[in-house]
C-alpha cells in the first residue's frame, strides 16, 4: 500500500496514511488532524485539541519526568525481578497468559499506588476487554469500559474519604493538582480536576498501558528467543539494551493504528482529504517505510531512530513514553540476567485490532 496507494480510503478505516512522511505531517499539524474523534466521552489529554489540551497535558507530564522515572526505577526492578525469578525453568510456559498480563498489571499498580487485591480483577478485566475488542462488540466494549471506570472511581472515593490519611501515591496527588485554565476560559484561573476528568486521565494512562505493555512483554520474549545471538550480546552489553528495545518496538509496533478527524480540506500524499473525514494513522506501516529506514524490515539496533513513531510525535506524543521505555528496558535486562537461554516453541499472532501475540510458548533455562 505504501508503494501503490499511500493514502487509501475505505468505509471502515476512512483515509489511511501508510507513509512515514505523511504520518509525521499529520502529527505536526494537530490543528488540521484533530484528536477529538469521539463526542461521547472526554479523553484527557489525548482526545483534546489546543488550547484545551495544553493545561491538561502539563498535568500529565509532571508524572513522567526523568526525576520521577529515576525514583521509580528500583520499584519496577524489584517487581520485574520477582516475576522473572518465579518463571519455571526447563518447561513450556505461555508468556501471554502466565506472565505478560501480571507483569503489566503489577507495574501499573506499583506506579499508581493501587492495592495488590486489584491484580486478579484487572487481569480478568483485560481478558474481557480483549474478547470484546476482537468481536468488535461496541455494546460489550462500553460495558467493560464502565467496569474499569468503576475501579478508578472507587480508588478516588477511598482517598477522598481518607483525607489527610490517604496513601501518598500518584492517585492521591492527582486529586490535588491544579489546572491553569486562564488561557481557555477568561476569568477562570485554577481548579482541581472534576471526577470525570480524573477518571479519563487515569483511564488514558492505565487501560492503554495494560494492553500495550502486556503485548510488549510477548514481543520482547519472542524476539529474544528467536534471536539467541543478539540476546547473548545484550547479556554481555546491557548498556546496549535501550537501543535494542527501540528497534524491536519499531519492527513490531505494539499499537497498530490511531484515529484523527480532519478540520479542513488537506492534501496528503498527492490526495485531497475533505474536511470532516476520519483518518487512520498506520503506525506499523510508517515504522517499516523503506523511505524512512534503510533495510526497513531488518533489525539494526544501531540505526538512527529519528523516524521511529512507536510513541508518536508532536503535542500528542505518548503520555507514558518515559515509563514504557523504562519498564521495557528493565524487562529485557532482568530476563537476560536471570537466564542462560530462551527458546520460543510456538507463537500465534493476535487478530487486528488486538495487538501483539495471543500466544508465545517459551522455555527458560
Amino acid at each position: 500500500m505504501r508503494a501503490k496507494c499511500p493514502v487509501a480510503h475505505d468505509e471502515f478505516m476512512g483515509y489511511s496514511l501508510f507513509k512515514n512522511e505523511d504520518v509525521k505531517f499529520a502529527l505536526a499539524h494537530p490543528e488540521i488532524f484533530s484528536n477529538r474523534v469521539s463526542t461521547r466521552h472526554i479523553a484527557v489529554p489525548n482526545g483534546m485539541d489546543q488550547p484545551e489540551h495544553t493545561p491538561f497535558r502539563a498535568i500529565n507530564d509532571r508524572y513522567f519526568t526523568p526525576e520521577r522515572m529515576q525514583e521509580f526505577e528500583p520499584k519496577i526492578r524489584t517487581e520485574v525481578k520477582s516475576l522473572v525469578e518465579a518463571l519455571p525453568r526447563g518447561e513450556d510456559i505461555d508468556i501471554m497468559s502466565e506472565f505478560a498480563k501480571l507483569y503489566a498489571v503489577r507495574i501499573q499498580n506499583a506506579f499508581m499506588g493501587w492495592p495488590a487485591c486489584l491484580e486478579q480483577p484487572l487481569i480478568e478485566w483485560m481478558e474481557k476487554n480483549r474478547a470484546a475488542t476482537l468481536r468488535r462488540d461496541r455494546q460489550e466494549i462500553e460495558k467493560v469500559a464502565l467496569e474499569f471506570d468503576g475501579y478508578i472511581q472507587d480508588l478516588l472515593r477511598l482517598r477522598k474519604e481518607a483525607g489527610a490519611q490517604a496513601p501518598k501515591d500518584i492517585t492521591t496527588e492527582l486529586l490535588h493538582d491544579l489546572i491553569d485554565l486562564s488561557a481557555i476560559s477568561p476569568g477562570e484561573d485554577q481548579r482541581t480536576m472534576t471526577d470525570e476528568e480524573l477518571v479519563s486521565l487515569i483511564r488514558n494512562w492505565t487501560v492503554g498501558e495494560l494492553s500495550t505493555v502486556s503485548a510488549c512483554a510477548g514481543i520482547i520474549v519472542n524476539f529474544l528467543g528467536k534471536n539467541p545471538q543478539e540476546a547473548q550480546r545484550l547479556r554481555e552489553n546491557p548498556s546496549e539494551t535501550p537501543a535494542a528495545v527501540e528497534e524491536i518496538m519499531r519492527l513490531e509496533d505494539p499499537l497498530v493504528t490511531n484515529r484523527r478527524l480532519t478540520t479542513q480540506d488537506v492534501e496528503v500524499g498527492g490526495r485531497t482529504i475533505p474536511a470532516g473525514s476520519r483518518v487512520t494513522i498506520n503506525w506499523t506501516s510508517a515504522n517499516r517505510d523503506e523511505d524512512a529506514f534503510e533495510k526497513a524490515t531488518e533489525y539494526h539496533p544501531g540505526r538512527n531512530q529519528d523516524n521511529n513513531l512507536v510513541y508518536g510525535a508532536g503535542i500528542h506524543v505518548c503520555p507514558g513514553a518515559p515509563l514504557a521505555r523504562l519498564e521495557l528496558r528493565i524487562l529485557v535486562e532482568e530476563l537476560l540476567a536471570a537466564t542462560e537461554s530462551i527458546e520460543v516453541k510456538t507463537t500465534k499472532n493476535s487478530v487486528y485490532p488486538v495487538v501483539g501475540y495471543s500466544q508465545v510458548v517459551a522455555v527458560f533455562q
